[in-house]
């Protein structure tokens, strides 16, 4: 399957692999290198894969960084300048990002921003970079504990998906991808909350079935407003709590996957949506139950609730010193731009941690 985006196309399926290596060939004598970007996970588990479907590929030039967030940094973007600057690469060098989503994020920063821009293709390894990291062309590293803080917006100029690499992934970065999967269904379409709520990730046809939909659903609104100054914002629900989150790990050498922080600001800004923007508390029911029973989700730590306010109040979505959220109308229909105070903010958290009580 073909999704058609901002002058680039997203391929989804079994044999994209065997269509990249003709894409290749159809580009000989317009490249002058071609590099592979990864982490020791995907060069682990997925190049070997990567090779043996794309033959065009052998004798590329490995760059293999740590995994991590915390390797997310403009420090290590500087190595790799500095190894391609030692291969000699020009503008005509192909860059392919191999991981997941912080190889995707980070990769194609390194890409757009070497000699100017050179050619950079994503390969999405994980769940969440599949269907999330991957498309809409945001590209970023962080600053300190800061996510995402000094990045810009260019678009790749391929995005291969293949559901084969996701049967390397530990359960639980399997279970963190679905934070994002079940964010596209809450902010834009009911039906497909309904689609989920039957999940049987076993099944190779609702697998590939989700892959096509949550892309369709992020591509959809990203074509809309692809330097986010309105619509865009909706994808961010879940991510000024989960955002906090992750930067308070990454200060304090936490252990906290994107998505399992994503899957708590989904929760409590669920439960801020029910507060402060008219969402009915029979559906915020359904929605806490089923991330209960999709997530192992943790309380948050009241001792933690000041620094997480201080994390929010440094959100680049925010509009001065207003906390900005991307609130729930009702399921499939999200509101952005709804400022909440510290009192909503710390009320939900607290709510939150008494819901998790009742497991």
């Amino acid at each position: 399957m073909e999704v058609k985006s901002n002058n680039y196309s997203v391929y989804i399926g079994k044999d994209v692999l065997e269509d990249f290596n003709s894409i290749l060939e159809d580009y000989q004598g317009q490249y002058s290198q071609i590099f592979i970007f990864c982490d020791e996970n995907s060069s682990k588990h997925c190049l070997p894969h990567l090779i043996g479907q794309v033959p065009m590929l052998i004798g590329s030039e490995l760059i293999e960084i740590e995994s991590g967030e915390h390797n997310k940094t403009l420090s290590i973007c500087q190595e790799v300048w500095e190894t391609m600057g030692e291969s000699k690469a020009d503008r005509k060098a192909i860059f392919v990002n191999l991981g997941g989503g912080v190889v995707c994020d980070m990769g194609g920063m390194i890409a757009s921003l070497y000699k100017r821009g050179i050619k950079f293709f994503h390969i999405p390894t994980t769940l969440l970079a599949q269907v999330d990291a991957s498309v809409g062309g945001k590209l970023a590293v962080d600053l300190g504990a800061h996510k995402n803080q000094i990045g810009l917006f260019r678009n790749p100029d391929i995005v291969l998906v293949d559901p084969e690499f996701l049967n390397t992934l530990p359960e639980r970065h399997w279970v963190s991808g679905l934070a994002e999967v079940l964010k596209h269904a809450l902010i834009a379409d009911a039906d497909y909350w309904s689609f989920l709520s039957d999940m049987d990730l076993q099944n190779e046809e609702f697998l590939t079935a989700l892959l096509q939909k949550s892309i369709q659903i992020k591509n959809a609104i990203v074509l809309k407003d692809w330097e986010e100054k309105g619509i865009r914002k909706t994808l961010n629900f879940g991510h000024t709590i989960g955002h906090a989150l992750e930067s308070n790990a990454l200060e304090n050498k936490g252990d906290l996957l994107h998505g399992e922080a994503v899957a708590i600001g989904l929760a409590v800004e669920t439960i801020l949506s029910e507060m402060t923007n008219k969402f009915s508390a029979d559906e915020c029911s359904i929605v806490i139950e089923s991330l209960k029973g999709i997530f192992n989700l943790e309380p948050i730590k009241v001792e933690d609730f000041s620094d997480l306010i201080e994390w929010m109040r440094h959100d680049k979505k925010n509009d001065g010193s207003q906390i900005n959220f991307t609130l729930l109308k009702k399921i499939g229909e999200a509101e952005f731009d709804k400022t909440c105070s510290v009192d909503e903010i710390e009320e939900a958290m607290i709510t939150y941690n008494s819901l998790l009580s009742d497991r």
